[in-house]
């Protein structure tokens, strides 16, 4: 199984980015698939999840109502949607899957399986 993160770059506060994160191989038995992100000296926190059923999506706090996260099954690919950027939302996105189909997990980084390579996004003020 791999992983792609894509669409990371520098924008101004107040603007938007779309990230993509393409899967490859065996994916079709992943449950959760999630955005996670670290900003420089800090631990990783999560960021926006969406379980295969679609069922709901799952924000942080801190980027509900300016963040979307949405999947293409014919694309093998997910996306993180970032609007009304913030100076505080720098730091490197990783795109995540995992096995569990326990929704009470989805938020967890310690859930996930496989990783992506990480995006820089960096948003100035």
């Amino acid at each position: 199984v791999q992983l792609q993160a894509s669409g990371g770059g520098l924008v101004q506060a107040g603007g938007s980015l779309r990230l993509s994160c393409a899967t490859s191989g065996r994916t079709f038995s992943f449950r959760h698939m999630g955005w996670f992100r670290q900003a420089p000296g800090k631990e990783r926190e999560f960021v926006a999840a969406i379980p295969w059923t679609r069922s709901a999506t799952y924000y942080a706090d801190s980027v509900k109502g300016r963040f979307t996260i949405s999947m293409d099954n014919a694309k093998n690919s997910f996306y993180l949607q970032m609007n009304s950027l913030k100076p505080e939302d720098t730091a490197v996105y990783y795109c995540a899957l995992a096995t569990s189909s326990i929704l009470s997990t989805i938020r967890g980084s310690s859930a996930y399986n496989y990783w992506g390579q990480g995006t820089l996004v960096t948003v100035s003020s």
